[in-house]
């Protein structure tokens, strides 16, 4: 999710901005025929067409929040990054109807039985392909510099979304997950018109609420492609808080939620 980077321009023309949103609007336009395409021509191959439909719409929102991690502070702050996030929060969940785009949304029904060990693990593979896709994608985008928000946006290795101690940051992250995961659960039986402005509406109030200490990611893959380089400089200390905290979050919240149905099935069987 949008994070302040150090790169990004204060003041920043709207030019720049409405340059960075057609390159985002290409990239929904282009892996939404990507899906369409691969729903046609891949029904009768269920595996490849969940492998192709998990890279391509996790490749929409890694790419997509790379370049909105350039607009972090565009005036007036943080009112247009908010209204960024939100904005395009919803679009992705318009669009990428049916897709996890998630690690921890992958392995939510692994662990509940819900989907197989293989169908699970080719999402998360395809979730991380598409990471590094994205990042590549974006970088060589940025290496043209076609767009004041591209300008000077690769002399930065490191840019450190944690500002705050590991514990603190592992803690955050896994909150944030649960927080997320649990709203996920309980929005199903909501509307769908109506579920994905409330997730939406969410995702921003915990980037607003730990945007400046973590980043408020709650997603390893997207994760990854935001911060390679420092998964490559501190290995250990984001895999903690970027990859184990979510995803542990996500468990743990998978297993509280499986009991409480298992026991009110009991209860019901007892009355």
């Amino acid at each position: 999710m949008w994070h302040s980077v150090p790169w990004s321009t204060p003041g920043m023309a709207v030019g720049g901005v409405g340059s960075s949103l057609l390159l985002m609007s290409g990239v929904v336009v282009t892996v939404g025929l990507c899906r369409r395409l691969a729903r046609r021509r891949l029904r009768s191959r269920p595996h490849l067409f969940a492998f192709l439909v998990e890279i391509f719409s996790t490749f929409q929102i890694c790419a997509c929040t790379n370049e909105l991690s350039l607009l972090g502070n565009v005036e007036p702050k943080p009112h247009t990054a908010l209204t960024l996030t939100y904005g395009f929060t919803v679009l992705h969940g318009l669009t990428l109807a049916g897709s996890t785009c998630n690690p921890c949304g992958a392995l939510q029904p692994m662990w509940g039985g819900g989907t197989s060990l293989r169908m699970g693990g080719l999402k998360i593979a395809a979730q991380f392909v598409a990471a590094v896709l994205a990042r590549v994608f974006m970088h060589f985008i940025w290496s043209l510099e076609m767009a004041e928000p591209h300008f000077g946006a690769l002399s930065q290795g490191c840019s450190s979304p944690m500002q705050t101690t590991e514990v603190q940051a592992f803690c955050i992250e896994l909150l944030f997950s649960v927080v997320f995961q649990l709203a996920v659960l309980r929005a199903e039986s909501v509307n769908p018109k109506y579920r994905v402005h409330l997730i939406a509406l969410l995702i921003t109030m915990l980037v607003y609420a730990g945007g400046n200490l973590t980043g408020a990611i709650f997603n390893p893959a997207l994760a990854f492609s935001l911060h390679a380089d420092c998964f490559y400089d501190k290995f250990l200390s984001y895999s903690l808080v970027y990859w184990i905290a979510p995803s542990l979050g996500n468990l743990n919240l998978t297993e509280i939620h499986f009991n409480i149905i298992l026991l009110n099935s009991i209860s019901k069987q007892d009355d």
